[in-house]
């Protein structure tokens, strides 16, 4: 069977198999279903093309070289790459010197129309939860998320507790995971 065939049987835990058996194909479905969530969180930590596009080659190719550190038990394999991604975004940005901005960068992406159905469902699911929390419980995701900020910068920030600022993070993520997977 080719990938195209293959690319709705296959489940997450499926692929992670084959991957650790080398399976080149899995690797590349797996990629297929994932890089625009990992390269839109590296962007968004990043506001960088190359370093989000820098960023999601690294996420793939430690998934490729450690299938094995992904634990089912503890969640999706989703949200737990655009943790990776988000994560190593931010070592990224700290490291950053100024640079020049880069003009024009072309990025080739074939559609996958159902994947981005599929995309788009969950996140109006996710606008949907984040509109109903509260201010303050959204601001300090938004701040982790989307700013790379540490809980304690986001407490030095918010003037905050830091234990408040967690507890926000941590409800809001579980409210986040809810409204995803019901």
């Amino acid at each position: 069977m080719s990938r195209a065939e293959f690319k709705g049987v296959w489940t997450d835990p499926d692929l992670l198999s084959a991957i650790r058996s080398g399976n080149t194909d899995a690797m590349a479905m797996l990629y297929d279903r994932y890089s625009s969530i990992v390269y839109a969180v590296g962007l968004r930590v990043l506001c960088d093309t190359a370093a989000a596009e820098d960023v999601m080659q690294e996420v793939f190719m430690r998934l490729w070289r450690s299938p094995e550190t992904f634990d089912s038990r503890r969640g999706s394999l989703g949200p737990w790459l655009a943790v990776i991604a988000r994560n190593r975004a931010i070592d990224v940005l700290r490291k950053r010197h100024p640079e020049t901005d880069i003009a024009d960068v072309v990025v080739s992406v074939e559609p996958d129309l159902a994947g981005e159905a599929e995309r788009a469902r969950a996140m109006e699911k996710v606008r949907g939860a984040l509109g109903a929390m509260p201010s303050a419980q959204r601001s300090a995701l938004e701040m982790a998320y989307f700013e790379g900020l540490t809980h304690t910068e986001i407490a030095a920030k918010t003037g905050e507790p830091l234990g408040t600022i967690k507890t926000r993070i941590r409800a809001g993520l579980v409210a986040l995971r809810k409204a995803v997977h019901p």
